[in-house]
């Protein structure tokens, strides 16, 4: 039996209604499905199905909510706001749509012929175009730092055959405001989400403020993809009491996924329940349905996101690889246990010295987090081996990244994140599909607030409305940006004090104050909410070691306080581009 998800209205422009030369169809389609008959057996008594359950009623037009004129009409012709009843529009598989308007020629399609008497079986203009359309299959990370890619062998192939950002940057270090820019395309002091929890964060604070409405997800979804969320959402998501979200054509995401093991999926609204057999591994889990999903697809266009909680603390291996690297220890770079310098800011500079026993508990974890992402590894080649089955390796994107980063004896603090250090908010993003050059290195400066303006740019979709990042779909295919951003922007609302979180800070892992920064190519400045400032010359400093904020003259100190001003008040993607291209600072330069 075809399930069916009933989701609030997409935040995409309602389009045009059919005209008077598709009355004739309007009322056969309307007659049929009336009668439920032979006649309305298949696709269509399907999406009547789905109005249906939905509220919509035969003879309620007057109300606003009748069953043809108010959703089944709408839904066929590709419309994504509710009737004039202002009644939510169900969500309809794209493939169970595109079979109904075969059957009904024309129909939906404004360019076409409105011809009612036109063979059953001709081919639907909307099925031709999506079948054309490339697909995303995006692979987000929890807590990923650059130093575990090298444990990927499918991540480092990805690298060879496409591009890498060099300079890719989240827009806090931290879960639920680096997601909610990822699906947005708006950083956090317009999705009005800081935080993991409270008032200004997590799930609820990211629904309350409407942007679940106004996401990839339902851009790409009344463009006519497939979509599907699997793995994590946002900190706050409760798989028993909340259901899927618009956008979202399948579902099949957890709550608390952290110890990997033990843990319920909401998979289209149903509650299943996962045990502790090694076939239970989420992350394991998470490639078998995204394959099934992938394989469900077969000629239609599609975006998988798969998030996984690996290598999110308590970093569970899946139970084949917990021997792996044995020997491994955690990076010894030169911020390893550095001993803050003398013009540090406060926060930093009451860390003690790591003893012989937090080495050793540093030296455990980072090789616990190996051994995880070896399974997120493998879900990578799972799903590019079912894009493969299908036949479309070569009209697939397949993306991977990281929500933030995560240091581990830097700084001396124990394992964390939070910080603007390149640790945390410095992380993967590398992409291969068509057109994408191989083995290409982009250094531009780009942030997780353009991964929502490229994905919908790559599929032909309208992105959300005031998004804040630009599309990136230039830059993967080898051309410069023009007038490109020289600052990434980091906004943090800080300390974190709830222990109910799973970001909670552990003591001595660092849990910096609010503060806003700009990242630029060669150096980072940081404005704390308590007047303290720091500024990190990355030609010279590359570890972030010497905060030389106090030799800047005068002048660069009003240079980066302006530009830093200017960026972390703007609010669409043009106001952003030019806050962010016009830097008067030659520091940062």
């Amino acid at each position: 039996m075809t399930r069916y998800r009933f989701l609030p209205p997409f935040a995409a422009p309602t389009l045009r209604r059919a005209t008077r030369a598709s009355t004739g169809i309007v009322v056969a389609l309307g007659a049929a499905l009336a009668a439920g008959g032979a006649a309305a057996s298949g696709p269509c008594e399907q999406v009547a199905t789905a109005c249906r359950s939905a509220g919509f009623v035969q003879g309620g037009a007057k109300g606003g909510n009748g069953l043809v004129r108010d959703c089944v009409q709408p839904l066929l012709q590709g419309a994504a706001a509710p009737g004039a009843g202002g009644r939510a529009l169900p969500q309809v598989d794209a493939q169970i749509l595109a079979a109904c308007r075969q059957q009904h020629r024309g129909y939906g399609d404004p360019q076409a012929p409105r011809d009612a008497t036109a063979a059953p079986d001709a081919p639907a203009p909307v099925a031709t175009q999506n079948s054309r359309r490339p697909n995303i299959v995006f692979i987000l990370t929890d807590d990923l730092a650059w130093n575990l890619v090298q444990f990927m062998p499918h991540v480092l192939k990805m690298q060879k055959e496409g591009v890498t950002f060099s300079n890719y940057f989240v827009t806090d270090s931290l879960c639920c405001p680096s997601r909610s820019s990822i699906f947005t395309g708006r950083y956090p002091h317009d999705t009005g989400v800081f935080r993991n929890t409270g008032n200004d964060g997590g799930y609820l604070a990211f629904v309350n403020r409407g942007n679940a409405r106004a996401t990839f997800a339902t851009a790409l979804a009344a463009a006519g993809y497939r979509t599907a969320m699997m793995g994590k959402y946002l900190n706050g998501y409760l798989p028993a009491r909340h259901g899927p979200e618009p956008g979202w054509t399948t579902w099949a995401v957890a709550g608390n996924g952290y110890p990997e093991f033990s843990y319920m999926l909401n998979q289209d609204g149903k509650l299943v329940r996962y045990g502790d057999k090694p076939t239970d591994y989420l992350t394991d889990v998470l490639a078998g349905l995204g394959s099934r999903f992938i394989r469900q697809s077969a000629g239609a266009p599609f975006l998988l996101e798969v998030a996984t909680f690996a290598p999110h603390a308590p970093y569970t291996p899946a139970p084949r690889d917990a021997a792996a690297f044995p020997q491994l220890r955690a990076p010894r770079t030169p911020a390893f246990d550095a001993k803050p310098d003398a013009n540090a800011v406060k926060w930093l500079t009451v860390h003690v010295p790591l003893t012989a026993a937090d080495t050793a508990a540093i030296d455990r974890d980072f090789r616990k987090r190996a051994q995880s992402v070896l399974a997120v590894d493998a879900l990578i080649g799972e799903l590019e081996a079912a894009v493969a089955a299908i036949g479309a390796q070569d009209n697939t994107y397949f993306v991977f990244s990281s929500d933030n980063g995560y240091h581990m004896g830097e700084h001396r603090l124990m394992p964390g994140k939070m910080t603007a250090y390149d640790t945390d908010i410095h992380v993967p993003l590398i992409v291969t599909g068509p057109g994408v050059p191989a083995g290409v290195t982009v250094d531009e400066i780009v942030e997780n607030v353009d991964l929502c303006p490229t994905f919908t740019e790559l599929a032909g979709a309208t992105a959300p409305p005031d998004v804040d990042g630009r599309s990136l779909v230039a830059l993967l295919r080898g051309e410069k940006g023009v007038d490109w951003r020289t600052v990434a922007l980091v906004e943090h609302r800080g300390p974190h004090k709830d222990p109910t979180d799973p970001d909670a800070p552990a003591v001595r892992s660092g849990n910096p104050i609010t503060y806003e920064a700009i990242r630029a190519k060669h150096a980072v400045y940081v404005e704390y909410d308590d007047g303290e400032r720091e500024f990190h010359d990355l030609g010279t400093d590359p570890d972030e070691l010497i905060n030389t904020f106090t030799a800047l003259t005068d002048a660069e100190k009003a240079a980066l306080h302006t530009t830093l001003a200017a960026v972390k008040t703007c609010h669409d993607a043009k106001s952003c581009a030019t806050a962010t291209a016009q830097s008067r600072a030659k520091a940062l330069r």
